[in-house]
């Protein structure tokens, strides 16, 4: 049996809200007096009625930024655990895939991943029960971190060498409806509010050469279903899920069939949390919701209109983000987070699945990006060239390590170049020619900088390009302030 959205509600309920709008003069394009219990109206005349344009578009506009994050952490998780046949797909959900290599450029489905630690990636399903995850003793100096987000993108909580040491450990990852207690052998439990839900584990790569040390970190990676660890038997299975297509990245950019994807996964969201309840309400006088039908034909040709534009007005609203970004406003520790840190702020949230989906808590990391040089303007590889100049004592202050590394614009992939190098980070310092101050200066763009300088160049596009800075396990001057980014300067 599977899993199917409820439908809409039927003409009478329609009605019976259309006559109750009416009787309280929030009926628009007819008179009260002449909306009568008799009356029927079409599923699109009565959306038509009960909502000017102006109030579909402010509806719009919010349940887009609101859904961005679901929809296209969808978008990933289908191709990475649904669509065989996708070049990203990683398994069948519950099942840890280690990719045993940092990313490259051919790695296409995630926006702004790193290139310092090969990822593991694992899709859960957790409606029928919690499931176990157990982690290796890792060696000490060893960075590593599994990062449990629901589907919203929200942090539920971390297991690794900030939060719970390098020791080894079973920890229990729980959906919305488990009701049970923390069993015996389980160190902790992380509750996520969505039933389907992506733990993304970073492991800590030095060198090229380490990489047969990162598998053996990555085969003592284990999943299993809390009735197994337990020893008793499983549950009836849940009902097979019927996965919807999801829109490409582009296509969620103006598309109206996002809300019909947005219906889709919130099923999976079962328990409206306390402050979202009034925003629920307000979203189904558009069919959006978990269990309604979005039916943009349905809708008056200035209705539809309208919400197209309130999709527009919400990557407006993006761009206003975007500038709080650039002039150092925001920061990455702003936009990243537990729902707790980030207050139902759906634009941050929405930004920051654009720019980097699953980025880390500032506690756990930290990205100061790059859009723009030291005088405001945007970075271009095809037609300057940059610098950027740490001082002596003043490299990224980080318990674990820092990177610098190299998007593209606008995909935000990794940059393809001849050196096959997409990042300069601490591991490489070594290998790095110094100033004669003792700094160190990073070559930022498209063309060799020479022989002599090749050590410290990070290449670009020969098009618009942004870097990030990622300082893992921030240290305090990081996180207060004390610290400051050096600009990245033009080389005339």
């Amino acid at each position: 049996m599977k899993i199917k959205q409820r439908s809409i509600a039927s003409k009478a309920i329609r009605l019976a809200i259309s006559a109750s709008l009416a009787g309280i003069g929030l009926v628009m394009g007819s008179t009260a007096s002449a909306m009568t219990p008799a009356t029927k109206l079409t599923s699109a005349e009565s959306k038509s009625v009960a909502l000017t344009p102006a109030e579909a578009r402010a509806i719009a506009k919010e349940a887009y930024s609101y859904g961005y994050s679901p929809v296209d952490s969808y978008r990933i998780l289908y191709s990475y655990f649904v669509d065989r046949n996708d070049p990203e797909y990683k398994g069948g959900w519950n099942t840890i895939y280690n990719n045993a290599r940092v990313f490259t450029p051919d790695d296409k489905a995630m926006q702004s991943p790193n290139a310092d630690t090969p990822y593991s990636n694992l899709g859960l399903d957790l409606r029928t029960e919690p499931m176990v995850l157990s982690v290796p003793a890792v060696e000490q100096n060893r960075y590593y971190t599994l990062q449990v987000n629901d589907l919203f993108t929200h942090i539920a909580g971390y297991i690794g060498t900030r939060t719970t040491g390098n020791g080894a450990g079973n920890f229990l990852v729980a959906g919305p409806n488990w009701k049970g207690k923390m069993p015996k052998g389980i160190k902790a439990v992380i509750r996520s509010e969505t039933e389907l839900t992506y733990v993304f584990y970073r492991t800590q790569l030095f060198k090229p050469d380490d990489i047969e040390n990162v598998k053996k970190v990555q085969a003592g990676y284990k999943v299993q279903p809390l009735s197994a660890f337990l020893g008793k038997p499983a549950p009836a299975a849940a009902r097979p899920i019927d996965f919807m297509k999801p829109l490409t990245k582009e296509q969620q950019r103006n598309s109206l069939e996002f809300f019909d994807i947005l219906n889709f996964v919130l099923q999976f969201y079962p328990t409206t949390h306390p402050s979202e309840k009034a925003l629920m309400e307000r979203f189904a006088q558009l069919g959006i919701g978990a269990g309604k039908k979005f039916d943009a034909q349905a809708f008056a040709p200035e209705t539809r209109k309208a919400i197209e534009d309130g999709i527009a007005d919400a990557w407006l609203a993006i761009a206003e983000v975007d500038k709080q970004i650039n002039s150092g406003e925001l920061t990455s520790g702003d936009i990243f987070g537990s729902r707790a840190h980030l207050k139902n702020n759906y634009l941050y949230r929405m930004r920051a699945t654009h720019g980097g989906i699953w980025g880390l808590s500032k506690e756990e990391a930290i990205y100061p990006i790059y859009y723009v040089d030291s005088a405001g303007q945007k970075l271009n590889g095809g037609s300057n060239r940059y610098k950027l100049r740490f001082a002596p004592g003043q490299l990224p202050p980080a318990n674990a390590f820092w990177s610098l590394t190299m998007y593209e614009l606008p995909a935000r992939r990794l940059v393809a170049n001849p050196l096959n190098r997409y990042l300069i980070n601490s591991p490489m310092l070594p290998d790095l020619k110094r100033d004669a101050d003792g700094g160190i200066t990073v070559y930022i763009q498209h063309e060799s900088p020479g022989a002599d300088k090749e050590s410290n160049w990070l290449p670009t596009p020969n098009a618009p390009f942004f870097t990030a800075l990622r300082l893992y396990w921030p240290k305090a001057e990081a996180l207060n302030g004390e610290w400051k980014r050096p600009a990245l300067q033009r080389v005339d």
